[in-house]
This record gives structure tokens, sequence and C-alpha cells, in this order.
């Protein structure tokens, strides 16, 4: 287990409709592990989103647990820990710091009162930088990492395009170094080449990085080509988990054969 990242064990969460309960997700466990892109695909309404939200500790479980892998760090505890069992100070720290979290919207994910400069300094000051000139440069870097143009540094983000909001936002979350990164649907809404070239970013970054990830998508063709294992939920369950290529390639489950197929169809 000390090279497990992250673990999910019987995860559930519960909703209610009226008066009547609905699981919105129940019964999930996988592990990830350092470096590891895991892909959950479903359609909507399938409970993938309300997974994410699950393990980034932006809901609290109803059923089962999350444990986290946290590095050595004097007076507090490490190793897999469950995160229902730290404090919410704890939990902000590792959402500033040590984990990532790109939303759907650009918009959701970022500050849109301060300049894309400062919307990446501002994850620098999480980890104790103050000094002005470093925090500039930092951003500015990240800026061309993710093929921003660095003299629209002092801009807005509302300035930016909905592709440009997108890789600040990504900037955002990776100028801390992250282990791992949530992503809720990166591409949707952008237009097929904006689309195109950003997943290549991010295929690069996390290549580059190391990065663990685990991305909600509905859209097959992003997880072939950044995910090494898949889930593919429906109603809340998971249905069919394996290698990527393997789940693509030879779907077991009757759900899934018909996500494949409707993709392949004319």
């Amino acid at each position: 287990m000390s090279d497990v990242l992250l673990s999910a064990r019987g995860l559930g969460k519960v909703f209610m409709q009226g008066h009547r309960p609905r699981w919105a997700c129940r019964g999930v466990s996988f592990e990830l592990h350092p470096g590891e892109v895991l892909a959950v695909v479903g359609e909507s309404g399938s409970g993938k989103s309300t997974l994410l939200r699950l393990l980034a500790a932006r809901l609290a479980c109803d059923e089962g647990s999350v444990h986290y892998n946290i590095r050595a760090e004097s007076g507090t505890e490490t190793g897999l820990v469950d995160l229902a069992r730290l404090s919410e100070a704890r939990l902000r720290w590792l959402a500033r710091t040590d984990w990532g979290f790109v939303e759907q919207h650009a918009r959701d994910g970022l500050r849109m009162n301060v300049s894309g400069g400062a919307n990446i300094g501002e994850r620098m000051m999480a980890l104790g930088s103050r000094h002005y000139g470093r925090l500039r440069s930092q951003a500015l870097d990240w800026m061309e990492r993710v093929e921003l143009d660095t003299a629209r540094i002092d801009d807005l983000p509302g300035t930016y395009s909905g592709g440009m909001q997108q890789r600040l936002q990504i900037a955002r979350n990776l100028v801390t170094h992250p282990r791992l990164v949530f992503m809720d649907e990166p591409t949707t809404g952008l237009d097929v080449s904006v689309q195109a070239r950003l997943l290549d970013l991010l295929r690069e970054l996390v290549d580059d990085l190391g990065l663990a990830a685990v991305i909600v998508t509905h859209d097959l063709a992003v997880a072939r080509l950044l995910a090494h294992r898949m889930l593919v939920m429906k109603d809340g369950a998971v249905v069919e988990q394996g290698l990527t290529d393997r789940v693509l390639d030879d779907p077991q489950h009757p759900y899934t054969q018909l996500l494949v197929s409707s993709v392949l169809a004319p």
C-alpha cells in the first residue's frame, strides 16, 4: 500500500429526490498510484462528477472512505490517511498545495477580479512565497508553459478567450507542483481545434510533471488520449474498469459496448 496515492473504498453518496433517497454514487472502490491517470466516463447523471467531488473532499461520503497518502511533515499524520479524519484547515491546505482541481467552466476555477498573473501567484503564496519578483517570474514561466501570451500577465481573465481561461486555470493549479489533479470535463464547451491543442498540452504536462490525475469525461477520445485506466459508470455504480485500451477495444459490459458503439457509429 506504500505506493498507493489515493484509495477509494466503497464510496457512496445519497441525495434526496423529493421525499425519496437517490444514490448518486455507491460502492465505488479503486486505487490510484503516483503518476497514473484515471478516466471516469459515463453519460450525464451517471455519478461521475459526484464521485470526483467525493474524492476531492468537496462532498462528504455517506458510505465508504477516501484515503490519501500524505507526505511526511513534522507534527502531522502521514501515510494513507482517511480524509474524513482531517480538519477543514488541513483539507484546505491539501487543496491549495498538493492537489489541483480543474473546473469544467474555467471561470469557476479563477478569480475573475484579479489579473492572470495574480491568479497563478496566489497558489504560490499558499506555500509562503511573498517576494513579488519571484511570484511574477513564476507566473510568467507558467504562462509560457501553457502557451499564454506573457504580455497579458496583467490582463483580467475576463478578457481572455475560453481556451485561454482554461489554460490559465491549469497554470494556476499546477504552479505548486501538486501530486494529484482532479479534472471535471476540462475540454467541454471549447471549439474542436482548441480542445485538441488543450488535450495535447495536458498530456505533455502530465508526462513532464509525473502527475497523477482523475479525469471525468463523457468523451471516450479524451480518455483514450490521456488515461492509463478507466472506470465506466452507470446509475451511480462502476460497471467496468481496467486498462483504457482494453476497455475501449474489448468492452465487456453491455453499457460500455453501447458507449463505444455510439462513438464508432457513422
